[in-house]
């Protein structure tokens, strides 16, 4: 089972990681609320600038870099620890790096640092179309508390 280590991103991953979640969350907004790409980019920028009004040091929000045992970053995490249940905002692998279990391995540590902080339960949402994640988020215990359907007419 891979095993990664999570440490706060710095400034310049930051940057990096804030332009790859925009296109990111844009190509999976546009489809389920059918924005053109260009309005579902700009949606996504803009939901990002409210989420982390003072990007890195936003409180409450922690983000990670994950690192493997060999010091390669292999994904990022960003969890809000609100109360009285923190939020997974985002979970990435990078994409050269999948297929080698670091999603779990990342969702993992996520968990181990909510209970860290003396949380008992993690809330995350995810598109329906996306298998994978819905796959690995099974796996790990995760239940639907709530879902949203559409038909299209």
């Amino acid at each position: 089972m891979s095993t990664v280590t999570l440490r706060p991103m710095t400034e310049a991953e930051f940057e990096s990681w804030k332009e790859r979640i925009g296109v990111g969350y844009a190509a999976a907004i546009g489809p389920a609320r059918a924005l053109t790409p260009e309005q579902a980019l700009e949606q996504s920028h803009k939901e990002l600038r409210q989420l982390l009004p003072d990007g890195l040091a936003t409180e409450g929000h922690l983000l990670w870099s994950a690192y493997a045992d060999d010091g390669t970053v292999v994904g990022d995490l960003w969890i809000h620890a609100r109360k009285p249940v923190p939020f997974i905002y985002d979970i990435e692998v990078r994409e050269d790096q999948r297929g080698h279990g670091y999603g779990r391995a990342i969702m993992l540590a996520g968990e181990e640092e909510c209970r860290s902080r003396g949380f008992d339960r993690l809330d995350l949402n995810v598109f329906g179309d996306n298998a994978t994640a819905i796959s690995l988020y099974d796996s790990l215990g995760y239940v639907v508390v709530s879902q949203q359907m559409r038909k299209v007419l």
